[in-house]
């Protein structure tokens, strides 16, 4: 592997499945705004929209994910080009 290239400052980051609240630790190098104290000790927390336990293609399950009224702003900006 070349030198210098990867990044050096792998931690434990707590990640929360909004979708689900499912939460889950791994080692990361994401940035957070939040932490969360897990079992006595403060983790970075980054929250997610869909993860492992929530995707479609994980759990089998189709789910429609409309965050923050995209699909509204969609129509909205389209709609005058489909009259």
């Amino acid at each position: 592997m070349k030198k210098g290239i990867h990044p050096e400052n792998y931690r434990m980051v707590a990640f929360k499945d909004m979708s689900n609240g499912e939460l889950y630790l791994t080692r990361s190098t994401a940035d957070a705004k939040e932490n969360i104290e897990i079992d006595g000790v403060e983790y970075p927390l980054v929250k997610v929209e869909i993860s492992r336990t929530s995707h479609p293609f994980y759990t089998g399950k189709m789910k429609l994910v409309d965050t923050a009224g995209r699909i509204d702003k969609f129509k909205k900006k389209y709609a005058k080009f489909s009259k």
